[in-house]
């Protein structure tokens, strides 16, 4: 478990962090990107939530906790020899995503358009943390390139990003306060 006394430690003033391995590398690394970004989406969903009905509220707080679980993922190389089981993303909480992207978008019409973000403030909200997970799974992806990374990460913030779009038209009143694209409208 965490235990937090000192918040600042100033092993950081250098330009370098640890990893959950103990091992040093500098701040802009891909993999401290990576879960930086990942913790950047989960702080746009603590404002969505702030907008979000009761229902959409309960699920992304999961989220949130599961977003903790895959920085503390990502922060471990899969090499790294530790004295302890670290923390994955499982399969399970892909399966959980895949759930409710299915429940909720069976509620929705199809589209004929793409959605502009906007219609309510949740559902803006959720199409903000939609962009920046989108750009943590690019960050993840880059990394999976460079060092072996388990293949759940990438599944979560693809399936995650899915479950933001969905939430997002069902915010806007089950996809009917929704704005379309209209291409080529001011030509």
């Amino acid at each position: 478990m965490v235990q937090l006394t000192r918040i600042y430690t100033k092993g950081g003033d250098k330009g370098k962090t640890s990893l959950s391995s103990g091992k040093r590398v500098v701040k802009h690394d891909l993999r401290v990107a990576a879960y930086g970004t990942v913790d950047e989406a989960n702080a746009t969903l603590g404002l969505a939530r702030l907008h979000c009905s009761p229902e959409a509220d309960e699920t992304l707080a999961r989220v949130q906790n599961d977003l903790f679980d895959l920085g503390a993922d990502l922060a471990t190389p899969l090499d790294a020899e530790l004295e302890y089981e670290p923390l994955r993303i499982t399969a399970g909480q892909v399966d959980w995503l895949e759930r409710q992207i299915d429940r909720l978008n069976a509620d929705l019409e199809p589209l004929k358009s793409f959605v502009l973000p906007g219609g309510s403030p949740a559902s803006a909200y959720l199409h903000l943390a939609r962009t920046v997970t989108r750009r943590a799974e690019r960050e993840i992806t880059a990394l999976a390139e460079r060092e072996a990374i388990g293949e759940q990460p990438v599944r979560y913030v693809n399936r995650l990003s899915d479950l933001l779009f969905v939430m997002g038209r069902h915010e806007n009143d089950q996809g009917r306060m929704d704005v379309l694209w209209v291409p080529g409208k001011n030509r």
